[in-house]
């Protein structure tokens, strides 16, 4: 018994001495000795080895949370901004002046010089031609009226809105109950960038407007198809 305690005591120094290597990745594994953090390397900071592992976790969450917060931020701000490049929308009126247009013997394009909002600049107020800028589907809508002068005269109220010159739809108001009239068609139509739309006056119509802006051409893009 004396001899085992001897060996035992002998060996407890070598045992203490032994210079040891914490590792935190996983069991069998070490770390080199960080020279800037000697608590990696001392059995007694294994609170402080600890702290400093769950820092380090902790800045790696965060940036990865920065990373994918910044990724996220990028695509709301490119969609917003193509949103932006991709906006279409107009609408005009026909004069801020009292006048009439017709009746005409051939159908004439209307030129609505009043502008209310013309974003995209898609609307050419000297040639009355809205140029599709983009593929997609539009909203349309235009508003046509007229005075015949005095009540029994005949009334007629008739114009078109055409694509490429090729009507999409017309109102059409003749008789002669009504001293004035008015009519508003809308629709959705699925157009081609360079498609040309235009408002027509048809023959023996006629229309009427003055600073009340009684006829309206107006359209926006709802969504993009390209």
């Amino acid at each position: 018994m004396e001899r085992k305690g001897v060996v035992l005591f002998c060996m407890l120094p070598l045992v203490l001495g032994q210079e040891k290597t914490f590792s935190w990745d996983s069991p069998g594994q070490t770390l080199a000795p960080d020279p800037i953090n000697p608590c990696l390397t001392d059995e007694n900071s294994c609170g402080c080895c600890l702290m400093q592992k769950k820092k380090w976790e902790l800045e790696q969450y965060i940036n990865s949370s920065m990373n994918s917060l910044e990724d996220l931020l990028d695509k709301a701000q490119n969609t917003l901004k193509n949103i932006r490049d991709n906006r279409v929308a107009f609408s005009v009126g026909l004069s801020d002046k009292k006048r009439c247009i017709g009746p005409l013997r051939t159908a004439t394009n209307l030129v609505y010089q009043s502008i209310f909002i013309n974003i995209g600049e898609a609307y050419n107020s000297s040639t009355g031609v809205f140029t599709v800028p983009r593929s997609g589907v539009y909203n349309l809508a235009f508003t046509v009226f007229a005075d015949a002068g005095s009540p029994g005269t005949a009334l007629a109220v008739c114009a078109s809105i055409r694509k490429n010159g090729v009507a999409l739809a017309a109102l059409r108001e003749i008789y002669d109950q009504d001293q004035e009239d008015q009519a508003t068609a809308v629709l959705l139509a699925q157009l081609n960038a360079g498609d040309r739309i235009t408002i027509s006056l048809n023959t023996g119509c006629w229309i009427c407007d003055d600073q009340n802006h009684y006829n309206t051409f107006s359209g926006f893009l709802l969504y993009a198809t390209e």
